[in-house]
């Protein structure tokens, strides 16, 4: 068997997560993708297929906010502003899911954040 590069083995997580994580409506999934340069995180119903609310590094919202900010203090600002926005849909509890990365640096300072917001996972 060949060795996985990194996005596939990232790839390959995510699958084996996904069979376990899922979000209903009750309990919607908190969805984390990281690329080299930004942070993007969104709340999903899974069951009707929708995406309740969603936060990036790019958002406007936050775009002058993190200029020259670290990528970990960028993260945490998306995860603080994701909590405020499911706070207006009603959205109280999530299931985390990390997307296949490791819960460290970018993703834990978001998981972090959107927990001093007011979500439980």
């Amino acid at each position: 068997m060949a060795k996985l590069n990194r996005t596939e083995a990232r790839q390959r997580r995510h699958a084996r997560l996904k069979k376990e994580v899922f979000g209903k409506t009750e309990k919607p999934r908190l969805n984390v993708y990281r690329s080299s340069a930004e942070i993007y995180a969104q709340i999903i119903d899974d069951v009707k297929g929708v995406t309740i609310v969603a936060s990036s590094s790019i958002d406007k919202e936050l775009k002058t906010k993190v200029q020259g900010l670290k990528k970990t203090e960028q993260a945490a600002l998306v995860g603080k502003l994701l909590a405020e926005r499911a706070k207006t849909k009603k959205v109280d509890e999530v299931v985390f899911d990390r997307g296949g990365f490791k819960f460290s640096g970018r993703v834990k300072a978001l998981a972090e954040a959107a927990r001093q917001g007011g979500l439980k996972f």
